[in-house]
């Protein structure tokens, strides 16, 4: 997952009230079942996850992670495509009966992070990566993510005679982003018919760990949970010249200096934030050599986040004109590169999806460890996948109950860490909202737009 600068997600407890019908639930001795299968796995589960956090591989680069997957899945008894935009696998399995399909998706990829966490299985792994040596981290949980999913997958293997319909299992490529140049993640998979191709599912469902929460609770958000977002690069032309003679050329890095400042206007006088938060932040700047040089050209990459789609196509506007003029006023020229293979949707949570599977997640985790969020400007590329069909994306506590905050600390830290505990709630969530939704798949039909 992709984070803000400043990731919060601020949990409150739900007040909401069903309404209209349910959909049909399975059998109370189905439910029994699928608990009594998840809760067998629990070492087998929390062994996978430790090899697996053992040998991280980052984005489009999922090679033995991926091959590994695709074993467990034929072992279980799916129908196991590869090679799926580079590395992605897809394990496809029939229930007992005919009925609707269903999709389960986990991440396969890791992040140019050096652990810093002791753990006999931490990751020694090193690579290099723009341009630098650097180690290989499971710091944002996929890891666990797809422990989780492979711990389904067999549940609902030795289950397949009692539920109807089919399960679709999608391990994406990259989503925390691809080498330049290369197209990754799920909008990659999406084009080449992940979801389009027979058996086509109607509904998606995933999930994400995180550390700010205790294990046990369950967190969703009906709408925007996650926002989308667009990644540019700056490039401004000066004209060159010695350092103690500026009035001789064009200072860039004066005029970078401003545009950092003029840009900051954009979510705090020009979009309405009281209708959706937005951010625009400058990551890094570049530009020199000398302390005696005055360089040609300055570069600036950042990102910018909102939770509205259409205030992001608003802010990627304002940001090339408010660039561009800025830069003219002092004599420069001003370039905005906006890279459309890095942009995310809005995490997007079909309304009556959300509505119609709440009493699962109540089932899994209880009434009262089931909470709204509040939403965040962090990221997730399974928006591309609810782009196309209404799907559900859920967050999982993964702290130790008790356990102060700062020490499980956030996602993508090099000392990022789980409370495993956390898998057994990822097992039983995902299993119950396949069974729930194939089972009951016509009580509520999920709405067609946002």
């Amino acid at each position: 997952m992709r984070l803000g600068t400043q990731f919060g997600l601020v949990l409150l407890v739900a007040a909401i009230t069903l309404t209209g019908a349910a959909s049909a639930a399975p059998s109370d001795a189905l439910n029994t079942q699928l608990d009594h299968l998840a809760s067998a796995l629990h070492s087998s589960v929390i062994e996978t996850r430790r090899h697996i956090h053992a040998h991280p591989e980052l984005g489009n680069r999922e090679v033995e992670t991926a091959e590994y997957v695709a074993n467990r899945l034929r072992q279980l008894g799916y129908e196991v495509t590869t090679g799926i935009a580079e590395t992605g696998v897809v394990g496809v399995l029939q229930g007992g009966r005919p009925g609707p399909v269903v999709a389960l998706r986990s991440e396969l990829d890791a992040l140019p992070v050096t652990e810093e966490v002791n753990l006999p299985f931490r990751s020694t792994v090193t690579t290099q990566y723009a341009g630098q040596t650097t180690g290989v981290m499971h710091a944002c949980g996929h890891d666990a993510h797809m422990a989780i999913l492979l711990g389904a997958a067999e549940v609902l293997a030795r289950s397949r005679q009692d539920w109807p319909g089919t399960v679709k299992i999608i391990f994406q490529p990259a989503e925390e982003g691809a080498p330049d140049g290369e197209d990754y993640g799920a909008r990659r998979m999406v084009k080449e018919g992940v979801l389009s191709t027979d058996p086509k599912p109607s509904a998606i469902f995933g999930l994400h760990v995180m550390s700010f929460a205790d294990v046990g609770t369950i967190a969703y958000r009906a709408g925007g949970l996650m926002a989308g977002s667009d990644d540019f690069k700056i490039t401004i032309h000066g004209r060159q010249t010695h350092g103690a003679m500026p009035w001789d050329g064009v200072d860039p890095i004066v005029i970078a200096a401003q545009v950092v400042s003029a840009i900051q206007t954009i979510p705090s006088r020009m979009m309405d934030v009281t209708q959706a938060p937005i951010v625009v932040t400058v990551g890094s700047i570049h530009g020199g050599i000398k302390s005696n040089i005055i360089p040609d050209t300055v570069t600036l990459i950042g990102t910018i986040r909102a939770l509205d789609p259409h205030m992001l196509v608003a802010a990627r506007q304002k940001l090339h004109a408010l660039v561009e003029a800025t830069a003219q006023a002092s004599g420069a020229t001003a370039t905005v590169e906006i890279d459309p293979l890095l942009h995310y949707d809005v995490t997007y949570n079909d309304p009556a999806l959300v509505q119609r599977m709440l009493p699962t997640l109540r089932h899994v985790a209880g009434d009262a460890n089931v909470v709204e969020a509040k939403p965040t400007t962090g990221g997730e590329d399974f928006s591309a996948f609810q782009h196309e069909i209404p799907g559900l994306f859920v967050i999982l506590g993964a702290r130790t109950p008790g356990a102060p905050a700062d020490a499980f600390p956030p996602n993508h830290s090099p000392r990022f860490h789980i409370d495993e505990a956390v898998l057994d709630v990822g097992v039983s969530t995902l299993v119950h909202l396949a069974v729930d939704y194939l089972s009951g798949s016509a009580a509520v039909a999920p709405s067609a737009s946002r």
